[in-house]
């Protein structure tokens, strides 16, 4: 089993590709059921910016053609346009890559917290859907680890900008002081909360919270301002000065026709939308009406230089602890091509053991209960023993990555029905 990566991210695709081609929420569960009918093991990680399939299969051209399929029909874009974009990563590279992602390396805003949750949830919604199996479920886990490990023994987390962070940061450039303005939040959820999190502490005095789900507005609102339904959201527009928008809405929340509408009532006064939701809340036209200022998630990054060029020297010394981790998952991985040669080992060992007990069924029969546990125990003992030296040097060669003449040889002589994983 190979892993295997095709993926799209701010680095190499605009952002109208990486929209296009990203998984919102609410398509991931019936997105990720039908991958598992493409690739053995699947996976996908759709953030803000990168749009991530993994997979592991035995064999990576197969499961690389597999995936662009899987990804054209799926989000109905031909392969064509985004195949120039695309990044490809088998085997080890693959690994270091997810690492060097759940670490904050990857991303436009270097050391960023929030990646290794979004790392998790593709874990998560992999292992609910059971389309991640036990290479990919086992490289996920290894990833959050080594994001921790990375956060903890070096100082990539300090002083971290994060997205939401990044959006304030850009939004208090644009007006000046945020103590003085108005601000419309639109979505409720995790970036949400992180977003108004950062506005209170930059001393922004109102935030009108905007949402479909009222019990999340009303939670968010009674800490940082008031509540506007989405019904009202262009009457909420009419008084606020900054717009920052994170929902997980597959459409426009804010169309041109709606700004063009609100601009007239508004007289001339100036309006600046930061839109860090993907795919976009607000229709990319909105940033050509007079006096609209419109920002999105790729000009985030210039608002935090600072911040990343103090990371970008700590992220160095990431990279040993990436390796490291890499190459125990390799090793990890090696192992799992002989387990089919274990456990046919072992069931030969317990078949035979269970043979002998039962030819002296008939002695035994006599035995007190208690007896005839004791002699059971002491053959499963002697069983493990006797396997315990093979299989370690089985497990030991593999994960070197030579173990393919010592399970050849324990299958000729134990004349095991099994095939190589």
């Amino acid at each position: 089993m190979q892993v295997i990566v095709l993926g799209i991210s701010h680095k190499r695709a605009p952002l109208v590709l990486r929209e296009c081609l990203a998984f919102p929420p609410t398509d991931l569960e019936a997105s990720l059921e039908a991958m598992s009918r493409c690739v053995p093991e699947g996976a996908i990680l759709s953030t803000c910016h990168r749009v991530e399939l993994y997979a592991a299969a035995p064999d990576a051209r197969q499961a690389e053609t597999e995936l662009k399929r899987f990804w054209s029909e799926q989000r109905n874009v031909p392969a064509w346009d985004f195949e120039p974009h695309v990044y490809r990563l088998t085997g080890q590279e693959a690994v270091a890559h997810l690492f060097g992602v759940a670490c904050g390396l990857d991303s436009a805003v270097i050391g960023e917290p929030q990646i290794l949750g979004q790392v998790r949830d593709a874990l998560d919604h992999g292992l609910e859907t059971g389309s991640a199996g036990r290479v990919l479920s086992n490289l996920f886990r290894q990833a959050i680890t080594t994001g921790r490990r990375a956060r903890t023994q070096t100082g990539i987390n300090r002083n971290a900008a994060s997205i939401g962070s990044a959006a304030v940061e850009l939004a208090g450039r644009t007006v000046g002081d945020l103590c003085s303005t108005r601000v419309a939040l639109l979505g409720a959820g995790k970036m949400g909360e992180l977003v108004a999190r950062n506005l209170l502490d930059k001393g922004a005095p109102e935030i009108a919270v905007v949402g479909r789900t009222p019990e999340r507005v009303r939670q968010l609102a009674l800490q940082c301002g008031g509540a506007v339904s989405l019904s009202q959201l262009e009457d909420g527009l009419l008084n606020c000065d900054i717009v920052i928008s994170c929902t997980s809405a597959p459409h426009h929340v804010i169309q041109r026709s709606m700004m063009e509408r609100v601009m007239r009532e508004r007289a001339g006064r100036p309006l600046f939308l930061v839109d860090i939701a993907v795919p976009r809340d607000i229709e990319p036209s909105v940033g050509g009406i007079d006096n609209v200022h419109l920002y999105n998630i790729d000009d985030l990054e210039s608002a935090v230089e600072a911040n990343v060029k103090e990371r970008k020297a700590e992220a160095r010394k990431a990279a040993p602890i990436i390796s490291e981790d890499v190459e125990k998952f390799q090793r990890w991985l090696y192992t799992q091509s002989v387990v089919p040669t274990i456990i046919a080992l072992r069931e030969r060992a317990d078949a035979v053991r269970e043979a002998e007990l039962a030819r002296t069924s008939s002695l035994l029969s006599r035995l007190p209960e208690r007896d005839r546990q004791r002699i059971e125990a002491l053959t499963m003992a002697i069983q493990k023993k006797l396997l315990h030296g093979p299989i370690a040097l089985l497990r030991e060669q593999a994960a070197s990555g030579d173990g393919h003449a010592t399970a050849t040889a324990l299958r000729d002589l134990f004349d095991l029905d099994v095939e190589e994983g």
